[in-house]
């Protein structure tokens, strides 16, 4: 007698036709056949292996149980035995592959990361951007400023050094702008006009900062800028989660600071 081909539900399968359902190899099979962990329920008169529905139910079990990188001599353990539960068994496998899923998925981002970090050469993400600065994502407006000022020198100037930095240049970056507000609201809160030499001096270290980390930044364009904190309700509530009346302070004291220089 030949192996059987048939294929319909209840039937008996042989090895071929198992491997090919399973996609696991014939090879295999016969493995599992051999330390006992998968014996056929039936051999053909010619002694092929024939596997049976509940045949089928054991594998499924076994390569769940592989999926999860379970040794075979530990999976004959669990499936051993008249008091093994196929359904416990499942639930079990089922929060196990979660829990790998969870895992691979960011094992997934992490690699998608780290291509796009060698294809465009930049080496932080949005996603560190975002854990950087908090609230503040500046990938959010990064469309409108391309649009806006895409063709200007300061842009690409911008651009070609921010492609450049890391995770801790941004946190340098922060750090540095944290002290300026924090400067600038402990100014206002002892009442000291926009117009006082140490308000001014804080706005000319701002207009450094843009200088030494984005791009050449004169006192006209910083007077541009400042105008843009108030006009622009991001801009302004930017600064007001710092101090109330922030944005109007710090556009004041930029303005005096350039009219200083003249």
């Amino acid at each position: 007698m030949t192996e059987s081909t048939s294929t319909t539900k209840d039937a008996a399968l042989t090895v071929s036709e198992v491997s090919r359902l399973a996609g696991v190899s014939v090879r295999a099979l016969h493995h599992y056949d051999e330390i006992g962990l998968l014996v056929p329920s039936a051999r053909t008169d010619a002694g092929y292996r024939l596997y049976s529905r509940d045949d089928l139910d054991r594998l499924q079990e076994i390569l769940l149980f592989r999926e999860l990188e379970i040794p075979l001599e530990d999976i004959a353990t669990l499936l051993s035995g008249g008091a093994f539960d196929r359904r416990a068994a499942l639930e079990l496998q089922h929060e196990l592959l979660m829990h790998k899923a969870v895992r691979t998925e960011a094992l997934i981002t992490s690699v998608e990361r780290a291509i796009n970090a060698e294809r465009t050469g930049v080496r932080m993400t949005t996603e560190e951007m975002f854990e950087v600065f908090g609230d503040f994502d500046p990938a959010e407006y990064a469309d409108e400023a391309r649009e806006r000022w895409g063709e200007s020198d300061a842009y690409k100037e911008s651009a070609r050094r921010t492609a450049r930095y890391t995770k801790a240049d941004w946190e340098r970056f922060k750090a540095e702008s944290q002290q300026i507000g924090t400067d600038t609201a402990r100014l206002m809160d002892d009442g000291v006009s926009a117009d006082d030499p140490r308000a001014m001096d804080l706005a000319e270290q701002a207009r450094l900062q843009i200088d030494t980390w984005f791009y050449p930044c004169a006192h006209e364009m910083h007077v541009g800028l400042a105008e843009m904190y108030i006009a622009d309700p991001r801009f302004t509530a930017t600064y007001e989660k710092i101090h109330e009346g922030m944005a109007q302070y710090w556009h004041d004291a930029i303005l005096a600071n350039a009219a200083r220089q003249r």
